[in-house]
């Protein structure tokens, strides 16, 4: 049997790794968590839309200026057989046609090569 590791367990040792590597890539000091779906309640939900969450943003984002792009965004999935909704296709292209780069990765050593690819931009 086959286990498999969830989005959340895979998020959690992406952060894991990034504050192993602060001290080669110090950026990665900004890379934070956007909370999208972690609402535990409606009365909940309907507060975190008041307060501006938008359905679709990216799971993670790297706030620092590399080569042509303003920062990373990932949408993070577990598998390939994880598909992106409508909303984040949408937000991923959004944010890629204001410069920013935004991408879909699959499983921890896809996310872990976009974003060393990217800090290693010049």
């Amino acid at each position: 049997m086959k286990l498999s590791v969830t989005e959340s367990q895979i998020q959690i040792m992406i952060f894991d790794w990034a504050s192993m590597m602060i001290n080669k890539y110090p950026e990665l000091k900004l890379m934070h968590h956007i909370p999208n779906g972690t609402y535990k309640s409606m009365k909940g939900a309907i507060k975190a839309k008041a307060e501006g969450l938008k359905s679709g943003v990216p799971d993670i984002c790297l706030p620092a200026p590399k080569g042509k792009y303003h920062g990373l965004y990932l949408e993070l999935k577990a598998t390939k057989k994880n598909k992106p909704s409508n909303n984040q296709k949408w937000w991923i292209e959004e944010l890629n046609n204001q410069g920013y780069k935004a991408e879909v990765a699959y499983g921890f050593d896809e996310a872990i090569n976009i974003i060393k690819n990217y800090l290693e931009l010049i």
